[in-house]
């Protein structure tokens, strides 16, 4: 009996050991799966914001619990999933959905880029006139939450591509902390920003001088802050998008692209010497921008000008 027991002890301790070390493969795949994807997730949160502009205050912080809710459902139930269903009978088509994705991120950049340059502006304005606040609100959430599932497919397609060679349970575990990290990451920062003015409101009608310039310089900050955000974001979008598609063409036999971009991402790296790794990273990043700009043009005028979608 006592033989027995240690015998289970011992089988209960190296089950325990290969549960630890299967978390740590997660958690580490996790990591390098959620850089990746950082340039999305920028996105996210200089997107989600402007869902809860013109509403009152009181409903910001519910609106965004309403919108990450959704997002967990599009990561979880929806996305995981589906992931995993084609990792196991379909590896071969997540680089063309990746693919697929960095081009909708190069077009929704490029578009934000020919905006501001004073182009034709498509697609639905979040400026509406409220005349019920409840059916308002629950459109905005709508929204949000269908934007969310595109920008999710893109993270999860990401971190999937990241952990293919990986075994079922390690994918499924690494695309559930990604999902679960990412959205409470995003959402968590996006209702500091909304909140941050009343928060700067609040201190400036104290009466320490102290909290006075911080409210001040926060409720100075924040219109500067969202402006950043929507810039970055832009940029993200461009510089992921591009970066996806150049990858992708390298995967599906098309080097010429990416091993250009490569080239002078080393030829900086060996000329910049101590700065060469942040240097060519730049560079690389840029050139992924202002190819993820060229193909967002094109598959814009395409479109627009040519197919007539969303032409008014």
């Amino acid at each position: 009996m006592p033989s027995g027991l240690v015998a289970l002890l011992d089988d209960i301790s190296v089950i325990a050991r290969a549960a630890a070390a299967s978390i740590d493969d997660v958690g580490v795949a996790a990591t390098k799966a959620g850089s990746k994807a950082a340039g999305v997730v920028i996105d996210d949160a200089a997107v989600t914001p402007s869902y809860v502009t013109g509403l009152s205050p009181a409903r910001e912080l519910p609106i965004i619990a309403k919108i990450a809710l959704g997002s967990f459902g599009n990561k979880l139930l929806i996305l995981l999933p589906g992931a995993l269903i084609l990792s196991e009978f379909l590896p071969a088509a997540i680089i063309w959905i990746l693919m697929l994705g960095g081009s909708f991120l190069s077009y929704e950049g490029a578009e934000k880029v020919m905006e501001k340059l004073g182009g034709e502006r498509h697609g639905d304005t979040l400026e509406d006139e409220i005349s019920d606040p409840v059916a308002f609100e629950k459109a905005r959430v709508s929204g949000a939450v269908r934007t969310d599932l595109i920008l999710s497919a893109e993270i999860m397609a990401i971190t999937l591509n990241e952990v293919a060679a990986e075994t079922l349970l390690t994918r499924a575990g690494v695309l559930a902390l990604v999902g679960i990290v990412m959205t409470v990451a995003v959402y968590g920062a996006v209702g500091l920003i909304v909140k941050m003015d009343d928060v700067g409101l609040h201190l400036a009608k104290r009466a320490s001088a102290a909290a006075k310039v911080t409210g001040r310089f926060l409720l100075r900050a924040m219109p500067i802050l969202l402006k950043a955000l929507s810039s970055i974001g832009t940029v993200a979008m461009l510089w992921v998008g591009g970066g996806i598609v150049l990858h992708g063409l390298h995967e599906i036999g098309l080097h010429g692209p990416s091993d250009w971009a490569h080239g002078v991402q080393h030829g900086i790296e060996q000329a910049a010497g101590a700065l060469g790794g942040v240097l060519g990273w730049i560079s690389y990043a840029g050139i992924s921008a202002l190819f993820g700009l060229v193909l967002g043009a094109i598959i814009a005028v395409v479109l627009h000008k040519v197919l007539k979608i969303g032409a008014h």
